[in-house]
Order: structure tokens, then sequence, then C-alpha cells
């Protein structure tokens, strides 16, 4: 019995999930097969004409609950089978490549621009974005928490620790700690 109910329990999700799926697709959204997106995500192109931006999600892909994807004119494109776990945030400004095979877990922040800083009594809010290509190589993980700042480039098969701010780039299977992040060892 226990059995039946998990099977049916598991059915409902993969339903919702598909049903998740289909307002971004008809935004515009180009999703591949097998992607799952959990409940209270932000997957949007955005309400301007000229401002839209792209956003794909390769086949596989697993977005967690409250995740929001936004890429304010730029893109965002996702590998296949890449996993964001549950609250992560990534904004496209500059454009943000996630690779294949990547964890992404709970409460990361990947950002592809930045604020220009003017003199004193000019507001910084009215400065516009610099925009900085982000990307984040194949079979990569980014513990919990971790920054990734615009302009950077992990390289494949990177590990960042819990809590990191990647503001430089990383070279292949370099495990990476600490604000800012820094190479304490490679993989291989």
């Amino acid at each position: 019995m226990n059995r039946l109910l998990l099977s049916l329990v598991h059915r409902i999700g993969l339903w919702l999930g598909g049903l998740r799926s289909l307002w971004p697709r008809l935004t515009g959204v180009r999703l591949g097969a097998r992607v799952r997106i959990g409940s209270g995500c932000e997957i949007a192109l955005g309400l301007s004409p000229l401002r839209r931006g792209r956003l794909e999600l390769a086949s596989g892909c697993f977005v967690s609950r409250g995740v929001v994807l936004h890429p304010y004119g730029g893109a965002i494109r996702l590998g296949q089978n890449v996993f964001l776990g549950p609250h992560v945030v990534i904004y496209g400004h500059g454009g943000v490549e996630v690779g294949d095979d990547t964890l992404v877990s709970m409460h990361c922040r990947i950002l592809s621009s930045e604020h220009a800083v003017p003199p004193p009594g000019t507001p910084i809010r009215s400065q516009p974005d610099i925009r900085k290509p982000t990307k984040v190589g194949r079979d990569v993980w980014l513990g919990a928490g971790v920054t990734v700042l615009g302009g950077v480039t992990i390289g494949d098969g990177c590990v960042v620790g819990a809590g990191a701010v990647v503001a430089d780039d990383l070279p292949p299977n370099s495990l990476a700690v600490g604000v800012p992040a820094r190479v304490v060892r490679s993989r291989s």
C-alpha cells in the first residue's frame, strides 16, 4: 500500500512540474525535454518588449522551488541536467551560461552585471548597468549560498565551498573557498 501511495504522489508531482512549465513555454522560454520546475519560481523574460531577453533550459534541468531566473534583456542558458536548488537567483543582464551536469545549491546567486560608481552627488541608482558575461563550466558544484559576480568564468569541474564569493576566474578542476574565493587545491 505504501508503495502504491508513493508512486501516486510521485506521478502527481511529475504532472504538476509539467504544468508549471506551460506558462514559461507560452511566454517564449525555451525548455528542453524532461525539464522540471518547482513551485513559486519566477521564470520570466520580462514585460517590456525592448528588455525581454532570452531564457533556455536544456533537457533534464531541475529547477527547485523559489528559483528566480530573470534575463533583464540579456540571456540565461542552462545546459543539460543542470540542478538549481531552492531559492537560487540568476540575473542575466550581461549573459549567464551554466554548463551541463552542474549543481547549483540552495540560495546561490549568479550575476552578470554591476552598477557604475559615479562621483559623489550623482545617484548610484541612476547609473546604467555594466554588462559582464558570466560562465559557469560543466560539472561544477556551487555550495550553498555561493555568490558568483559578473564577468567571472568558473572552469569545468570546479567545486566552490559554501558561502564563497567568486570575484575572479577559477581554473578548471579547482576547489575554491572563502570571501573572496581562493583556490585551495586542485581536484586532479
